[in-house]
């Protein structure tokens, strides 16, 4: 997050946004899954906050350790102010996170911990079909907003359980959750070799929305069996 978006939130909250800007704002939290994501963050500080000082002493001590940390790293010339703003809190608390001095637990596993897609390997020699051979490059080159387009014209033609978890794949690294939880769903109730594979990917799209209950409950489904299974006993540790 950044300060611009703390600010963008807290106007929300304040209700001090035009009928216009609100209206935009709220078409950006349904369309932007990362967007929505960081707001529920911000909303989650704000009221972690709230509850923590809840006595005029003690967040009066807190905005004056803020405001020293704020002066240090974000090089502002503007004089400290006694009335900080709630996104002023959020914009310098998240320096203390960033230097490990935050007193909240925010030491949760992150998408991009466990964020390792395999090698895409559908295209045969001498194969011909050029949205096959597309989706497969461009899905090896990490460049999964391109992929998609070649996914879903494959999968006019060729429904398979590999081409379909390689799609929802590259929807779950555009934050197409719906989408690729979809698949995912279908995919593990069926029987293919995708299935476990589909049950993990479905628990990593929670916890890149950090639903992190929502992800352990997903892991506890995975059968030992699977063949990465040290991941998902990691990541349920990390977890508790």
């Amino acid at each position: 997050m950044n300060e611009e978006r703390y600010i963008l939130f807290d106007q929300y909250l304040q209700g001090e946004m035009t009928v216009e800007e609100k209206n935009s704002f709220e078409k950006q939290l349904s369309e932007d899954h990362e967007l929505s994501s960081e707001f529920e963050t911000f909303k989650e500080v704000q009221l972690r906050l709230t509850t923590k000082f809840e006595f005029e002493e003690e967040r009066e001590a807190f905005k004056n350790n803020l405001t020293t940390i704020s002066d240090k790293h974000f090089n502002t010339s503007k004089p400290k102010i006694v009335l900080m703003r709630p996104w002023y809190y959020a914009a310098a608390a998240s320096v203390i996170i960033l230097f490990g001095l935050f007193f909240f637990d925010y030491n949760n596993p992150t998408f991009a911990d466990y964020d390792n897609p395999e090698t895409a390997a559908f295209v045969e020699r001498g194969d011909t079909n050029e949205a096959l051979k597309g989706a497969q490059a461009t899905f090896n080159d990490g460049k999964y907003a391109a992929a998609i387009p070649f996914f879903e014209e494959v999968l006019k033609e060729n429904k398979t359980p590999e081409i379909q978890y390689f799609y929802a794949i590259s929807l779950l690294e555009e934050s197409k959750y719906p989408k690729a939880e979809a698949i995912f769903n279908e995919l593990r109730s069926g029987t293919s070799v995708y299935k476990e594979k589909a049950t993990w990917h479905l628990a990593l799209s929670k916890l890149k929305q950090k639903k992190y209950k929502e992800c352990k409950e997903i892991l506890e489904t995975i059968s030992q069996d699977y063949e990465n299974y040290e991941d998902v006993e990691k990541l349920l540790d990390e977890l508790d």
